[in-house]
């Protein structure tokens, strides 16, 4: 029995919540395995950019977590369902080599996209990658972004996301991007119909008070908050975004939650 017996099933952020880098948050594995012995319907919701689904899938389980391919719902799988429903086929695609397999029903081109794709490039982003993405959308591709988070959390630091690139396409172009990633609320109704619950009966966990659990909250879920990761208790200030509840860890939230 839960302390909220409403909540039917979890969403889980990744990067920041269950993990930093290479390392699993402490608790965070046990925290995972412990919603799954209930039987607690779940996914996993991600923006990370520089992984296809399937390696991203190795990388989890590499740290202990129980998941399977088909709990993935990644930025990368929501944008090919969008690219595929508009019926777009020749699509640019700015991502790390690693990430790329998940676009491979697409032709891939560097001249005359119909869509350029914007993710998490990191150190392979260049003046001139940059420019060359710039003038495909001048010339008439339309500008998708997988996410538009401004800083994520590394070991070494906080460190610069996509957003601020898709940002200075957007005022060079004049194009507004789509964004098909958190906290665009396709992506999370995405996840709650593939596990038949009403939005409501779903919480989302996640570090980021606007991508994670303010774009939860805006698509009828509920939202949970963890100190890990990315927080900081400036952006949860500035936000006007408050969560239904908030934690040091997701090891804290889930025994809140689950006790």
């Amino acid at each position: 029995m839960t302390t909220n017996p409403e909540l039917q099933a979890v969403l889980f952020d990744l990067d920041g919540t269950l993990y930093v880098g290479d390392e699993a948050v402490p608790g965070a594995v046990d925290a995972v395995s412990r919603v799954a012995d209930l039987g607690i319907p779940r996914r996993y919701l991600t923006n990370t950019t520089r992984f296809s689904r399937r390696a991203l899938r190795e990388r989890l389980v590499s740290m202990g977590f129980p998941v399977e391919e088909d709990e993935l719902y990644t930025a990368s799988v929501a944008a090919t369902y969008w690219l595929q429903a508009r019926g777009f086929r020749r699509v640019a695609v700015y991502l790390p080599e690693a990430a790329r397999s998940d676009f491979a029903d697409f032709e891939i081109v560097e001249e005359s996209p119909e869509a350029v794709v914007v993710g998490d490039l990191g150190p392979g982003w260049s003046f001139e990658r940059l420019n060359h993405a710039f003038r495909q959308v001048l010339e008439g591709a339309h500008l998708v972004a997988l996410q538009k988070n401004r800083y994520w959390r590394t070991p070494e630091g906080l460190m610069l996301d996509a957003g601020p690139l898709v940002a200075a396409l957007e005022y060079a172009t004049g194009q507004t991007a789509t964004i098909v990633g958190k906290p665009n609320g396709e992506f999370f109704d995405l996840a709650v119909r593939a596990l038949g619950v009403k939005p409501g009966r779903a919480v989302l966990i996640g570090d980021d008070i606007e991508a994670d659990v303010g774009g939860a909250q805006r698509a009828g879920l509920r939202g949970g908050l963890v100190r890990t990761g990315k927080f900081r208790e400036e952006a949860l200030a500035s936000s006007g975004v408050t969560p239904d509840w908030t934690e040091d860890s997701v090891a804290e939230m889930v025994e809140r939650l689950w006790p």
